[in-house]
C-alpha cells in the first residue's frame, strides 16, 4: 500500500501517523508545501507575543522525529502541483531545486488547509501588511513586531483577538476593526460584549461596524484609512478576515466541492473519487446537531478526520460523526466558549429553539476568589435536547463548556443536566454546579415553574400595553439602576405587597442574574397572577442595553 499525504500540519499529520500504526510495511509519503511538518499553528500569535518564548516549542513533531519514530518518508517544501486520477499519480515539484516528477499513489489523501483572505483594497501587499499562517509568517511578524509601536488587526475572529492581545504584550498600540458590529462574529452578540469591554480595558481600540479602506504608506511607516474617515497609524496591518480552503488541487482534479468551495467528503472522508481522502480545513462536513453543510476550520476535528481516513484505507469502520463546532479563546484573563449552534444560526435556519442564560460564580461563592460566569443555553422547546452553548467568563469556562460539548455529543437533554453529578469541593466548584444550574433552569422552563421572557421581549410600558415590569431586589441595588418603567418591590416584601401589582396585565419580574425573580415568579403564579421571569435577569439587561441598535 503506498498512501501519499499532501499537507502535513493537523490532519495530515495525524493520518500519517494513523497509517503508521495500522501498517508497518506501508509506504507513506509526506509532502510538505513549508518547512516544518506538524507544527503548531494555534500557537503562532503566543510565540509572535513572546508567551512562547522559543520557535522549536511551536514543532509538534519535528521532521526527524516522523522520519526516525514513524518511518514515515517526509518532504518539505515540496509542493504537489497536480492529481492525475486515471493514473493516479501526483505531480510534484520541489521548490528549493525546482525538480519536477511524478509520484504514485494507491491512495491520497488531501489535507493542504486553508489560506487566509487577503481583501483586494489598495495597499494590501505592502511589505508590513502581514497575514499569519505558518512559521515563516510568524518570523517576519517578530521582525517588524521588534521595532513597531502601533499595528493594526483586520479582522476580531479568533486570529486577530489574540493576536491583538499578544501585540499588546509586546507594548504596541493595537487597533482591531472589525466590519460587523460585534466581536467574535460565530458568537451572539449579547455573550461577547463584556469582553469587548474587557478588551478596551486593556487599552485595545475597537472600531466596530467599520472597514479598512486602504493602507498607504506614509512617513516611513503606514496608515490605515477606515470607511468612516479614520486614519489609524501602524508599523504592522496584520489580515485576519478569514481563510478559505485551499481546494485548487481538488477542483482541477474535478473532485466535487461544495458551495462555499469546501472539498465534499463522506463519514469516511472519502471525496468524490474512493481513491482520494480529504481532511482538515479544505473540506465541507455536516454539523453534529442539524446536519447542515459547514466549513468550521478547527485544530481537533482535522485530527480526528485524518485519523478516520487512515482507518477507513485500512479497513477499519471509523466514521466522522460532523463537527459540532466546540472552541474556546482566552483574551487577557477573560474567556469565551461554544458549542452547537448559536442563536444567529438557529434564527437564519427557522430552527425552534429556547434560551436562558445564568450567572452562576464558578466555584462556591463563600471560597475567595468566586468569579461570576455567564451561561446561555440553546434547547430544543419539545424534545428538550441541548442544541448550543455559549460561556463567558474569567474562570472555569473551559470546564463547563467540555461537558455541555459531551451532553450534545451524548444526545443529552437539560434534564439530564440537573442529574449531572460533577466534581465538587469549594475552590473547584459549587454543589449545585453552574452546569446543573443551566440545567434547572431551563427544565423549570419546559415544566411550566418558571414562565421566563427575554430582554428583546421587553417593550417600554404604558398604561394600556405592555408588561408590568417588576423589580425584586434592593432598593440599594434598585437605585444603582434598573428597567426603564420598573417598579421596586423587594421580594422580601411581595407576599404583603401583592395588592400593589395589576392582574389585568402581565408582569415581568426579574432581579439581578435570575434567582430571586424565580422565587417572585412562583409566589405570583400560586397568586393567580399572569407572570414570567427575564432571564438572566439585569445582568442580562445590561449587557443588551449595551449592544448597538439595529
Amino acid at each position: 500500500m503506498r498512501i501519499v499525504i499532501v499537507g502535513a500540519v493537523a490532519g495530515g499529520a495525524s493520518a500519517a501517523a494513523r497509517a503508521r500504526r495500522l501498517d508497518e510495511n506501508a509506504e507513506i509519503i509526506l509532502f510538505e508545501r513549508g518547512e516544518a511538518p506538524s507544527f503548531a499553528n494555534c500557537g503562532l500569535p503566543y510565540f509572535v507575543g513572546g508567551v512562547i518564548p522559543q520557535r522549536d516549542h511551536l514543532l509538534v513533531a519535528p521532521k526527524q522525529q516522523l522520519i526516525d519514530r514513524y518511518r514515515l518518508d517526509v518532504r518539505t517544501r515540496t509542493e504537489v502541483t497536480a492529481i492525475d486520477r486515471s493514473r493516479q499519480t501526483v505531480a510534484v515539484t520541489n521548490l528549493e531545486t525546482g525538480e519536477c516528477y511524478e509520484q504514485p499513489y494507491d491512495k491520497l489523501i488531501l489535507s493542504p488547509g486553508a489560506s487566509p483572505l487577503r481583501p483586494p483594497i489598495p495597499g494590501a501587499n505592502l511589505p508590513g501588511v502581514l497575514t499569519l499562517r505558518d512559521l515563516h509568517d510568524a518570523d517576519r511578524m517578530q521582525d517588524i513586531v521588534s521595532q513597531a509601536n502601533a499595528a493594526v488587526i483586520i479582522g476580531a475572529g479568533f486570529i486577530g483577538l489574540e493576536m491583538a492581545e499578544n501585540l499588546v504584550h509586546r507594548g504596541l498600540k493595537t487597533t482591531v476593526v472589525e466590519l460587523a458590529d460585534q466581536i467574535l462574529p460565530p458568537w451572539d452578540p449579547e455573550m461577547v460584549a463584556p469582553v469587548a469591554a474587557h478588551l478596551r480595558d486593556q487599552g485595545i481600540q475597537l472600531r466596530l461596524s467599520d472597514a479598512a479602506e486602504s493602507i498607504e504608506e506614509h512617513e516611513g511607516s503606514m496608515q490605515v484609512r477606515l470607511k468612516s474617515g479614520e486614519l489609524v497609524p501602524a508599523d504592522l496591518v496584520v489580515m485576519s478576515v478569514g481563510v478559505r480552503p485551499e481546494n485548487g488541487l481538488a477542483v482541477a482534479a474535478g473532485l466535487e466541492v461544495g458551495s462555499r468551495g469546501g472539498i465534499c467528503v463522506n463519514a469516511q472522508m472519502q471525496t468524490s473519487d474512493p481513491n482520494i481522502y480529504a481532511v482538515g480545513d479544505a473540506v465541507e462536513v455536516r454539523h453534529f446537531v442539524d446536519d447542515s453543510p459547514i466549513q468550521i476550520p478547527l485544530g481537533g476535528p482535522a485530527n480526528r478526520q485524518g485519523r478516520i481516513a487512515a482507518d477507513h484505507i485500512f479497513g477499519r469502520t471509523s466514521t466522522y460523526r460532523g463537527t459540532q463546532g466546540t472552541a474556546i479563546v482566552g483574551l487577557f484573563d477573560m474567556a469565551a466558549a461554544m458549542t452547537g449552534l448559536s442563536e444567529k444560526w438557529l434564527l437564519a435556519k427557522k430552527q425552534p429553539y429556547e434560551k436562558v442564560y445564568v450567572h452562576p460564580k464558578h466555584h462556591a461563592s463563600y471560597y475567595p476568589g468566586a468569579e461570576s460566569l455567564t451561561i446561555k443555553l440553546l434547547f430544543h422547546p419539545q424534545t428538550a435536547k441541548i442544541l448550543g452553548a455559549q460561556i463567558v467568563g474569567q474562570h472555569g469556562v473551559d470546564k463547563r463548556i467540555d461537558v455541555l460539548a459531551v451532553a450534545i455529543q451524548a444526545g443529552m437533554t437539560v434534564y439530564d443536566l440537573e442529574e449531572m453529578e460533577l466534581a465538587y469541593a469549594p475552590q473547584f466548584g459549587s454543589a449545585k454546579d453552574p452546569i446543573n444550574m443551566a440545567g434547572f433552569v431551563a427544565a423549570g422552563v419546559l415544566r411550566g415553574d418558571q414562565p421566563i421572557t427575554h430582554v428583546d421581549d421587553l417593550r417600554t410600558p404604558t398604561a394600556a400595553a405592555g408588561p408590568f415590569i417588576l423589580d425584586v431586589r434592593t432598593p440599594r441595588e434598585f437605585q444603582a439602576g434598573h428597567v426603564e418603567g420598573a417598579t421596586n418591590i423587594p421580594i422580601e416584601q411581595l407576599r404583603s405587597r401583592l395588592d400593589e401589582l395589576p392582574r389585568d396585565r402581565p408582569i415581568a419580574a426579574y432581579c439581578q442574574v435570575g434567582m430571586r425573580g424565580y422565587l417572585a415568579t412562583r409566589i405570583l403564579l400560586q397568586s393567580g397572577f399572569s407572570v414570567e421571569n427575564l432571564s438572566g435577569g439585569y445582568v442580562s439587561y445590561q449587557r443588551a442595553s449595551d449592544l448597538p441598535k439595529s
